[in-house]
């Protein structure tokens, strides 16, 4: 039985995905163009030892010496990479770049493996001098969630599933 359109491939009895979720060999979404992938995430530090000392409390692996460079990366499971960038290092290629004022939109999020580890992450941080911006809680969407800022102020949120998954 093939009564699904010919944009759609068959992945079993009840299930089909459209061209542009094909990831095989010569597959390309959106109708042939290049198709980017999400790799790295970056952040600017205005204090980078500190900025690597606040990530490396969260097990964040940066190597020896990263204080002394102007820009770092750590590779994240998973793939992706965090990088952290000083100032001076993003106005040496835009020099008409200012911090943001006020707050951010957007922001990271550690799972934990545990309610009691995202708990236990929180006063670490908090009692390392970072500020906590939301004490761990029992969210409705099923989480232990907790919030603390960054050294320059960007959300860093702390996660773990109420339940065993």
């Amino acid at each position: 039985m093939n009564s699904s359109p010919s944009s759609f491939v068959r992945l079993g009895p009840r299930s089909a995905v459209s061209d542009s979720f094909k990831t095989g060999p010569g597959a390309r979404a959106y109708g042939g163009r290049m198709t980017p992938r999400f790799a790295l995430i970056g952040v600017v530090a205005s204090d980078l030892a500190a900025s690597l000392a606040f990530y490396r409390r969260l097990g964040l692996v940066f190597p020896e010496g990263a204080e002394e460079q102007p820009h770092v990366e750590a590779e994240l499971p998973g793939g992706l990479t965090l990088a952290l960038d000083t100032e001076s290092t993003v106005r040496s290629f835009h020099p008409g770049w200012r911090p943001p004022a006020g707050g951010g939109r957007v922001s990271l999020a550690f799972r934990y493996g545990s309610p009691a580890e995202v708990d236990a992450g929180y006063e670490d941080l908090v009692g390392a001098g970072h500020h906590g911006e939301l004490k761990p809680w029992d969210a409705f969407w099923g989480q232990r969630y907790a919030v603390v800022l960054d050294p320059d102020g960007n959300t860093v949120e702390l996660f773990a599933p109420l339940a065993a998954e």
